[in-house]
């Protein structure tokens, strides 16, 4: 497998596991909140998000962090080989946004763009809230109508999602991270 998508919760560990996976196999790694905010958190415009992606994805060989299901699955999931989806307790989700918000200020996150600090986000928090109301409904819609036919891989606790890295597949390749 060498295109995949990680999907999950704000707080579930997608970025952690999608680094993960790129040190493992040497793929290069896409950050999609990179891709779509601009410093400020500013939103970008969908279609120059969009070009972007597709840059992006464009080579054979890639792991995505995130969905924006709605707007990139035809560029990402259509083409992937595989969809590791990260299905933690929102409670738990929760915590872990809390804690980066309040202890995590080395500015060292690969998956936050330059300009836009890590802070605490009642939105953010809400929606890490209503995930399974809200996003997974749509992740899931999205996956039904991009990629039906690509495999699904869920992953619900530190031990899954430790198991499964350990058990893919490395590559001589050396990691890098697009942005």
């Amino acid at each position: 497998m060498r295109r995949i998508v990680v999907v999950g919760c704000p707080g579930s560990g997608k970025t952690s596991l999608a680094i993960g996976l790129g040190r493992k196999t040497g793929l290069p790694v896409v950050h999609l909140d990179v891709m779509y905010w601009k410093p400020g958190w500013e939103a970008s415009k969908t279609d120059e998000f969009r070009e972007r992606l597709a840059e992006a994805v464009g080579g054979p060989n890639w792991i995505v962090d995130g969905s924006f299901a709605e707007f990139a699955f035809d560029l990402t999931l259509a083409r992937a080989d595989m969809l590791v989806m990260i299905d933690r307790p929102r409670l738990l989700c929760q915590w872990r946004i809390l804690w980066r918000s309040a202890f995590e200020r080395s500015g060292m996150r690969p998956d936050l763009p330059k300009g836009c600090p890590e802070k605490f986000d009642w939105k953010l928090m809400r929606e890490a809230w209503r995930y399974d109301a809200e996003r997974r409904p749509a992740i899931e819609a999205e996956r039904l109508k991009q990629g039906p036919d690509v495999p699904v891989v869920r992953l619900g606790s530190d031990i899954e999602i430790e198991n499964f890295l350990s058990a893919y597949p490395a590559s001589a390749q050396s990691p890098r991270v697009m942005s």
